[in-house]
């Protein structure tokens, strides 16, 4: 299951990982955010141990999406050692997802 990311715990779990971290970037009203939430939460199963797969409600959490500048959605970060390391804008197949993600592990 992928972990729930906020305002509140986003240093821990994103900035202090120690694992690479794919943080998904959603709200309940979008569409194409509801066709990769499937692919999100395969991926936290498949990369258990290996990363961090998070997600982000950017209703609920304004903070983080405003720090990095999240304009639209779904928009996907990918941070190593607390930086942006990559990023995909939109919905996409699986595909590209571990592919990011596999680069930085």
């Amino acid at each position: 299951m992928a972990k729930e990311i906020t305002d509140a715990n986003f240093e821990e779990l994103v900035l202090k990982s120690d694992k690479p971290v794919m943080l998904d970037f959603w709200a309940v009203w979008c569409g194409p955010c509801r066709m990769i939430a499937p692919i999100v939460e395969e991926m936290a199963e498949e990369y258990e141990g290996k990363a961090v797969i998070g997600k982000v409600d950017v209703d609920s959490n304004p903070e983080v999406a405003m720090k990095y500048g999240i304009r639209n959605i779904p928009t996907t970060l990918f941070v190593k050692n607390g930086e942006v390391a990559d990023k995909q804008v939109g919905a996409a197949p699986k595909n590209v997802f571990t592919d990011k993600l596999d680069a930085l592990l």
